[in-house]
């Protein structure tokens, strides 16, 4: 029985994984197709897509009263998104972030990092949290389109601003097959979610964990295997910026949107222990990437190596404590 329960988790997983990357693809062709711009594609669009998993995951945690996946999936993919999906591709490839300015954004990140942590102090996120971190995400919004005006302006000498540096584009991909991407990633996300949670749900019992654990552990690692199979690709290509970029820009949408529209269909309530633990590790794990992004170190295969150690030494305290 509970072999069937953890076959039936995978399958929502690689449902989840593989509707995502449907909609991804489909949405940035259908937005390239009509004429939005790829930088902005690549800023939001691509950005929500990847986080589109935890969305539905956190939706359905949340109409299931099982709030600690919710809360759980969010922090613990960002915390896995710095450690995991960093430092796994760096030990394949050094990944040169010295040759990109993620500035701008990374301060966003943080911000929106400490907001989230002073918010999650009021021991719930509700309608009020909601309003808050959706105004927040619209501001970040419209930061990254006046971006995108000063980029085609010629302000910024970054050239991200480029159809082929974005994942999934294809100039040639006709109308029915945009369709059919959108169709399967709407269809399987919803079915993929609801797979996950349920059983995720009756793994979290069997074993006499939280469902708390099993969001920060399970489904946070499984909802960030997009963003590190889209890195470890950046990485293999040299583009470092992608690769920071997806991470930096995931996180932002993870604290803002995810939970901002979660909050919205029913409150949020906060575990204790993330106030005491899981969410200073998440803000810490954001802040080791201070001398990436303004010393203008790399990420080498030593701190490949250093990162994913943190992040299994993190595993190991919330599971055996």
């Amino acid at each position: 029985m509970i072999l069937q329960v953890w076959l039936l988790a995978g399958l929502g997983l690689l449902i989840l994984v593989c509707a995502g990357d449907a909609l991804v693809k489909g949405a940035v062709n259908l937005s390239l197709r009509v004429g939005i711009p790829a930088l902005i594609v690549s800023l939001t669009i691509v950005a929500f897509g990847t986080s589109a998993p935890e969305l539905l995951i956190s939706i359905k945690a949340v109409l299931d009263d099982v709030p600690g996946i919710a809360l759980g999936n969010v922090v613990g993919s960002n915390t896995a998104n710095v450690l995991l999906v960093l430092g796994l591709p760096a030990l394949l490839a050094t990944m040169h972030t010295s040759e990109c300015d993620t500035r701008t954004s990374y301060k966003q990140m943080i911000a929106a990092t400490v907001l989230f942590i002073i918010l999650a102090f009021r021991g719930v996120f509700d309608w009020i949290a909601a309003v808050v971190l959706l105004l927040a995400l619209a501001v970040m919004l419209y930061t990254a389109a006046r971006d995108a005006r000063a980029h085609r302006n010629g302000e910024q000498a970054c050239a991200t601003d480029v159809e082929e540096d974005l994942e999934g584009v294809d100039p040639d991909m006709p109308g029915w097959k945009i369709g059919l991407y959108l169709a399967l990633g709407l269809i399987g996300l919803p079915a993929g979610a609801s797979l996950l949670v349920d059983n995720a749900t009756i793994i979290a019992r069997e074993f006499g964990v939280s469902d708390t654990v099993i969001g920060l552990t399970l489904v946070a690692v499984g909802t960030s295997l997009p963003e590190l199979a889209t890195t470890v690709a950046a990485a293999l290509r040299r583009q470092a910026d992608v690769a920071l970029g997806n991470v930096i820009g995931s996180n932002m949408f993870n604290l803002l949107a995810i939970i901002g529209i979660a909050s919205l269909v029913g409150p949020i309530r906060v575990d204790p222990e993330f106030l005491r633990f899981d969410l200073w590790v998440m803000l810490a794990s954001s802040l080791i990437l201070v001398p990436f992004v303004f010393m203008g170190w790399n990420i080498t295969r030593f701190w490949g190596i250093a990162l994913t150690a943190l992040y299994v030494a993190y595993l190991y305290v919330i599971l055996a404590f």
